[in-house]
């Protein structure tokens, strides 16, 4: 094994010690399973013979149950409506292991949900239950409260944004800043949208598509991801880790270092929630003391294992060693 590798396994090993609060937009992710055997007689499309229902937390509580699912402290913070959906969601994430004390209850919205009818396999048809207006002050100031009220027992803070009200330019601002007086991470996973709220954070994560409209520039060609990241870098004054499927990724740092990591995904099953595992795992290394490449290295093997998996995916902390150990 690499000496360069016993390093990172180092870094790992501190990961079960580490306690992470995440942010952001909480999601439902429901899937209806079935067969399908025929047209209807109403309309010219498929009926779904229900088989099957299924539960699993979505959107940023996803991050947080990557997480959790490795052995770390996760804390989850953001809103659910008052709803049947909430308890459907709540009990997810409980059965999960994490913590919900910081989940808020907005009774102008409802619990976001995303519903997948899924027959003989693919998906055909996905419903979406959401309201995307921003957090009113009040709810905002109590996120912001939980935060401050667990910053000094928390080992950093994610920030996962999906622009479905959650992300607001004043909880931007006053997360920012807490972090910065208390020296702790924030990690960003972005919104091109919300460009202008992630100034001056420890790392944002966006992918290619993501990292492209970030910089107002066309869909990257493989020679304008230079351009890209060292664009978005200078604007937001903080590094920059852009995720590109089968490409890898590309680690643009403060100090002007640009450091490519080729894939370590053997075979491709579903990319779904891959996002997700990557700034799970980037905080976590961040967290142990990782570099901002040591960090990129371990997420990059993360990301390996999670593509090579079906739905929406977590891995255990013995899979990432083992991925490492093999290399």
């Amino acid at each position: 094994m690499k000496k360069a590798n016993e390093k990172l396994l180092k870094i790992i090993s501190q990961f079960r010690n580490k306690k992470v609060l995440v942010i952001g937009d909480i999601m439902l992710d429901k899937y209806i399973w079935g067969n399908v055997t025929r047209i209807s007689p109403e309309a010219p499309v498929q009926v779904v013979s229900v088989q099957a229902e299924s539960y699993a937390p979505g959107g940023a509580a996803n991050v947080a149950n990557n997480i959790a699912a490795i052995g770390s402290c996760s804390y989850m913070s953001g809103i659910v409506g008052k709803d049947a959906a909430n308890e459907i969601l709540l009990r997810e994430i409980k059965k999960r292991n994490i913590k919900t004390e910081g989940i808020i209850i907005d009774e102008k919205k409802p619990t976001i949900q995303k519903v997948r009818i899924i027959g003989q396999n693919q998906q055909l048809l996905r419903v979406d239950y959401e309201k995307n207006e921003y957090l009113n002050r009040e709810t905002e100031k109590k996120i912001v409260d939980f935060a401050t009220g667990r910053i000094k027992e928390i080992d950093g803070i994610v920030v996962s944004d999906y622009a479905k009200g959650v992300v607001t330019k004043g909880l931007m601002r006053d997360i920012i800043n807490l972090c910065k007086e208390n020296k702790k991470i924030i990690v960003i996973d972005p919104k091109p949208e919300h460009k202008a709220l992630y100034k001056e954070v420890t790392l944002i994560t966006p992918n290619s598509k993501e990292a492209s409209q970030m910089a107002n520039t066309e869909p990257e060609p493989e020679s304008n991801i230079l351009k890209i990241g060292k664009k978005i870098l200078k604007e937001l004054k903080a590094p920059v880790l852009i995720t590109r499927g089968e490409k890898g990724m590309a680690l643009f740092e403060t100090n002007g270092k640009v450091m490519n990591i080729p894939t370590k995904a053997k075979e491709v099953y579903d990319v779904t929630g891959a996002g997700d595992t990557v700034i799970a795992i980037v905080a976590l290394a961040l967290t142990a003391g990782a570099t901002l490449r040591q960090a990129a290295i371990i997420a990059n093997h993360a990301a390996g294992i999670v593509v090579g998996k079906v739905g929406t995916s977590t891995l255990t902390i013995n899979e990432l060693k083992q991925s490492l150990e093999n290399e």
